[in-house]
This record gives C-alpha cells, sequence and structure tokens, in this order.
C-alpha cells in the first residue's frame, strides 16, 4: 500500500506539472488560432484535474484531520475540471481537423456536439459538487454518474476516430506513428473505463478504487508527454525551432521535481538522518555529475552553435541569389517572404533609408512582440529589419539569426544596387549606340535624299510659275511641292535628332531665350490663324542669357510648340510663358487637347515613338536630347484641368553672370 501510495504521489505530481509545462509553452509562444486556444484549456483542465487530486492526497498525508475548505476548494476544481476534458477534447480534434482541412462547414456542427452533453448533463455536476469534503478522490468517476461515464467513453472514441483519420492523411511516417499512439492511447483508455462501467453494473457497486485508476492517470498524460519528445519532429504550434524555449522550460521543471523529491527523500530518511542533512546532501548530489552536463551542455551548445550558423547561411543563400536580378523593390519583397517563412515569424519587413515607417500588419497579424534589427554598412545607415513573433517571445536562436541576417543584408543590397547600375549603364550604352547607328543613318539618308529634293523643288517651282502650265496640272504640281516640302521637313527632323548637341562648357553656346521665343512665335503663329487656335505669348525679360546655342533652344521651342498646335482642336488655345526662377529660365508650353493617356506617358520621350498617322516620333524625342544635353529638365504634366489638356515645362540653366559679361 505504502509503494501504491508513493506511486500515486509520483504519478499526480507527473500529471499536474506536465500540463502546466504546456500551459508555459503556449503562453510564451502563442499564435491566433483556435487550435492552441482549446489545447491550452485541455491542459489547463487536466492540470487543474491532477493539482486538485495531489493537493487532496498531501492533506491526507499530513493532517491527522485534513482541513474541510480546502478538500471541498480540491473536490470542487477536480469535478469540475474532469467535466470539461471530454467536450475540450472533441472540440480540440474538430479545431486540429479544421487547420488539416478535413472538416469544412460541418464543424460548426462538431462543436456543438462536444459542448451539448456537457450542458445536458449538468445535474450530475452539480449532485457530484454537492458531495464536498466527502468526495471520492481516489475515483472520481463514480461521483459524477453512468450519465458522465459514458458520455467520457463516447468522447475518447470519438478523439480516437480523428487520430485514425489524421494518421490517413499525415505527410510522413514520423506524424502517422504520432497519430497511431494517440490512437491507441486514446482507445485503451475507452476500453479500460468500458470495462470498469460494465463491471461495476455487473457487481452493482460503484467504480473500484483501486491502482486501475493509476493507470488511466498514465493514458491521460502520456500523450503530453510523448508531445513533449516529439515537438521537435513535428513542430508542434509551429515552435519545432525554439528549442531555447523548450530547453529552458524542461529545466526549470525538472529542477522543481527534483527539490519535490528531495522533499520526500529526506522524510523518507528522517529515521536514520535529520530532515535537514539529508535534504543538504541531496541538494549537493548534483555536483557529481557537473562534469559529464558540462560535456554534454557544450556539445549540445556547439551543436546548436552550428547548425544555426548553416541554417543562416542557407536563408542567406537565396536572397543573395536573388540580388544577382538587379531588382532591388523585387529583392525586398523577396527576402521578406523568405526570413518570415523560414522563421516562421508573423511579419517581416525591410524598412529601407528610413527609421520611422510603421510596421505593416495584416489583422491576422496582430500580436506578439515587435522586433527591430538595424541595417547598416559601417557607420552607414541603410535601413531597419522590423518582425513580429507569433507568440509572446521570440528563441534565442531565432533572435540570433535575424541579427546575422541584419548583418547580411547591406552586402546583398549593395549587390543588388551594383548589378542595378549595371544593368542600367548597359541598357543606356546600347541605347547610345543604337541612337548612333540611328543618327549615322539619319544623316546618310538626309545628305542623300535633301539635294534631289531641292533639284526636284527647284523645277517644280519654275514650272509653277510659267502661264502655260495647264490648271489642273498647276494644283497637282502644288500638291507635290507640298509633299516636298512636308519630306524636307522630316528629312530636317532627322538630322537634328542626329546632329550631336553643345556643350554649355563653350562661350558661344549662349543666346538670348525672349528673342528666341518670339522669333519661333512669330513663324508658327500663321499656322495657328490657319487651324483657327489662339496662340498666347507670356514672356517676362531675362537679365541672363541661357546656356545653349540660338539653334538648340529654336529646335526644344519649335518641337513643343509644334506638337501643342497639333494636339489643340479647332477653336482652341495654346499658350507659351517664359520667366526666370530660382536661377534657371522656365519655359511652360501647354493646350487643351485631348491629354497625353497615361499608359503613353512614359513612351511619348522615346525615339521614332508617334501616335501620329504621318509622324515621325522624333519631335520630343529632339527636345529630351537637347534639354539633357545643356543640363536642363523637361516635365510633362496631364492633363492640366478637366481631364484634358497638357503642359510641357523646361528648365534651361543660365550662364554664369562673369562670363555673361
Amino acid at each position: 500500500m505504502r509503494l501504491l501510495l508513493y506511486l500515486r504521489l509520483v504519478i499526480l505530481t507527473a500529471g499536474t506539472l506536465i500540463p502546466f509545462f504546456w500551459i508555459v509553452v503556449i503562453l510564451g509562444h502563442r499564435r491566433q488560432r483556435n487550435f492552441e486556444r482549446v489545447f491550452f484549456f485541455l491542459c489547463l483542465a487536466l492540470t487543474c484535474f491532477f493539482g486538485s487530486s495531489l493537493l487532496a492526497l498531501n492533506a491526507q498525508l499530513y493532517y491527522v484531520i485534513p482541513p474541510q475548505g480546502l478538500l471541498v476548494f480540491a473536490w470542487t476544481c477536480l469535478c469540475v475540471s474532469l467535466w470539461f476534458i471530454p467536450s475540450i477534447l472533441i472540440r480540440l480534434n474538430v479545431e486540429y481537423a479544421s487547420l488539416r482541412e478535413v472538416v469544412g462547414p460541418k464543424s460548426f456542427l462538431w462543436r456543438v456536439a462536444a459542448w451539448a452533453p456537457a450542458l445536458l448533463l449538468s445535474p450530475f455536476l452539480f449532485r457530484a459538487l454537492r458531495l464536498g469534503a466527502n468526495g471520492n478522490f481516489e475515483s472520481p468517476l463514480s461521483s459524477l454518474g453512468l450519465p458522465f461515464q459514458i458520455w467520457l467513453v463516447v468522447a475518447m472514441g470519438v478523439g480516437s476516430y480523428w487520430q485514425w483519420q489524421f494518421k490517413r492523411i499525415s505527410p510522413d511516417a514520423e506524424q502517422r506513428s504520432f497519430h497511431q499512439v494517440l490512437q491507441w492511447d486514446l482507445l485503451g483508455f475507452a476500453l479500460v473505463v468500458s470495462a470498469l462501467i460494465a463491471g461495476a453494473q455487473f457487481r452493482g457497486t460503484g467504480l473500484p478504487e483501486s491502482g486501475i485508476s493509476l493507470l488511466l492517470m498514465i493514458f491521460a498524460i502520456a500523450p503530453l508527454g510523448l508531445l513533449i519528445g516529439n515537438v521537435r519532429k513535428f513542430n508542434f504550434l509551429q515552435i519545432g525551432r525554439q528549442r531555447n524555449l523548450i530547453y529552458a522550460v524542461f529545466g526549470i521543471f525538472v529542477a522543481l521535481i527534483y527539490l519535490s523529491f528531495v522533499r520526500r527523500a529526506s522524510q523518507w530518511l528522517e529515521p536514520f538522518l535529520p530532515p535537514e542533512a539529508a535534504a543538504a546532501l541531496l541538494l549537493f548530489l548534483p555536483v557529481v555529475f557537473f562534469e559529464p552536463l558540462q560535456r554534454l551542455v557544450r556539445r549540445l551548445l556547439r551543436q546548436t552553435a552550428q547548425s544555426e550558423v548553416d541554417r543562416a547561411q542557407k536563408l542567406m543563400g537565396p536572397i543573395n541569389e536573388m540580388a544577382r536580378s538587379g531588382d532591388l523593390e523585387k529583392l525586398r519583397e523577396f527576402s521578406e517572404n523568405w526570413i518570415g517563412e523560414q522563421l516562421q515569424l508573423a511579419s517581416v519587413q525591410i524598412v529601407l533609408d528610413s527609421r520611422e515607417e510603421p510596421l505593416r500588419l495584416t489583422q491576422a497579424e496582430r500580436g506578439g512582440t515587435e522586433y527591430s534589427f538595424e541595417i547598416h554598412y559601417g557607420s552607414r545607415h541603410i535601413g531597419t529589419l522590423k518582425v513580429r513573433s507569433h507568440g509572446a517571445m521570440t528563441s534565442g536562436e531565432t533572435y540570433v539569426a535575424l541579427e546575422f541576417v541584419a548583418e547580411q543584408l547591406p552586402a546583398a543590397f549593395d549587390l543588388c544596387r551594383l548589378i542595378e547600375e549595371k544593368l542600367e549603364l548597359e541598357r543606356e550604352l546600347a541605347e547610345r549606340e543604337r541612337l548612333a547607328l540611328v543618327g549615322q543613318m539619319a544623316a546618310s539618308i538626309s545628305h542623300n535624299l535633301k539635294n534631289p529634293l531641292g533639284s526636284i523643288k527647284t523645277i517644280l517651282q519654275v514650272q509653277m510659275e510659267s502661264p502655260e502650265l495647264p490648271e489642273g496640272l498647276r494644283t497637282e504640281t502644288q500638291m507635290v511641292l507640298d509633299e516636298i516640302n512636308r519630306l524636307s521637313g522630316k528629312l530636317n527632323q532627322l538630322l537634328q535628332f542626329s546632329r550631336p548637341g553643345v556643350g554649355v562648357d563653350k562661350g558661344e553656346n549662349q543666346c538670348d531665350a525672349v528673342r528666341v521665343a518670339e522669333t519661333v512665335s512669330g513663324v508658327f503663329r500663321h499656322e495657328a490663324e490657319k487651324r483657327g487656335i489662339a496662340l498666347e505669348l507670356k514672356i517676362e525679360p531675362l537679365q541672363q542669357n541661357v546656356a545653349a546655342s540660338a539653334e538648340v533652344t529654336n529646335d526644344i521651342l519649335s518641337n513643343l510648340l509644334l506638337n501643342a498646335l497639333e494636339a489643340a482642336p479647332m477653336g482652341g488655345n495654346v499658350r507659351m510663358s517664359l520667366n526666370a526662377s530660382n536661377g534657371n529660365c522656365v519655359v511652360s508650353i501647354e493646350d487643351d487637347g485631348a491629354g497625353i493617356p497615361v499608359a503613353l506617358r512614359e513612351k511619348i520621350l522615346q525615339p521614332f515613338f508617334t501616335t501620329k498617322a504621318r509622324g515621325t516620333g522624333l519631335g520630343l524625342a529632339i527636345v529630351a536630347r537637347r534639354v539633357d544635353e545643356i543640363g536642363g529638365t523637361l516635365e510633362v504634366e496631364s492633363p492640366i484641368g478637366n481631364d484634358a489638356g497638357s503642359r510641357f515645362t523646361i528648365t534651361l540653366p543660365f550662364v554664369a553672370k562673369e562670363r555673361h559679361q
């Protein structure tokens, strides 16, 4: 009997500590999911059940007459916790089935079926609670009545069925083995209780108060103990990588169990040694194991450090590979997703060149704890790595991995920037080579065509002056002359595009922008009147010349003004303004045409891109090229009002005052 008593103490202590261990783990690494919440309450119910039984047993050992209030409290906690265990167990299996997508809309019916019996059988619970200090702590099932006993057996059977289902859909052999053990454990519990109920009904007595109750307790705590050993394999609650959390909690509980053993052993040895002396000897006993324990810890730390270094290097491998794409934004997004996936974090955000941007979170990612890691290269701040864990804390391994990643990210981003710049230079070089080839071709074509066209034009003009030329032929000749003039204009545009611009470092490359603007507007005023377009000119006097030749400035203004006249509708308006602002000459040309579609806004400055049936696509390309050559800027705004109109604003630098003088 004494051995059975001590065995009962050990089992009740283990039954109290193991569920409490999982309570601490869940609180330390909680996730915003129903499964973890239900598992928490199952562990809480088991802790209360075993803890209440342990409290009552200790009270019976240390008191001749245990306090009535203590027994009532222990009996109440025991009955209430035991009452809810079947419902919580079914609900836990249903929630896990939902995570594995085994059940769909019917999961609501399962939840109702889990809680309905507990509500319907509640009179049996109240009847058991009235026993108070007279409750049967060794066999509480007898006090809760036959209906609850049957309900407990059914719940265990349902749980065994669900474990069988989970075993069938498990992705690997380890998980199948785990669910198979749980299946047989729950089924064994149900069979033992069923046999006890059948025997009790046959004898007409209550459930036996024998060592079988200890067997049922072992059935109850075995899955939780098994879960501790397999947590790293199955990554349960997604904490498989959080080894320091498991080790810390496990170490504390081992220490508590050992202290409890010291207290018990000192009482056992009381006939031979004073309790204080026995406790002191037992407390110093672990010193004997210090050396092997040190070797074990050293080996574990070395393995952990090596695995974490390998893990961090593997983590940076795909990031460095993505950096070779030369797309910084794509690299940032990939790094966020990859780090969050590999380190099992709720949210990851990389903020570049900013310390204050808030962490982007979805509603499902709120909660947990936020950590920030500075990304810097030497003393130069590059950005911040912001992460949020699922639970209240993150493990040391994950924290160290994040620090390592924050140290390695600058190299990846610098590599990405260098490759991006290299690709940009290659594209720019290819574009320059293409434009140079186009320029050579344009110059050759213009040279070969201008002279023949000039001769043809001269001959036709002479024929037009002849009074003997028939009227019908005169009209056709005029049409040919108009087409020759148009073709000459296109060739002039090709020559403008192919001719290299003039830099700003030569003293003769300056002009009076006001005079050039007046000349250009005078040339195009007749064209505007012919189209019924009002050409408005607003020019302010300038004190300095612009750092561009009159020919370059004329190219810029002529092409922009012609483009505006062609875009404006019949009877529309074109406005050109010129003024000095911030040390530059600012020219603005706007029209009230249809505007530029958003999809085409990035293409209009590309050479040979045009939306006109008879255009060359070189006008705006010439403007962009000339403005860039003299160090100015070109801005396009469309629409400018009532979803219509376009405005081109050119900023031309002034010549330095000393050179102007």
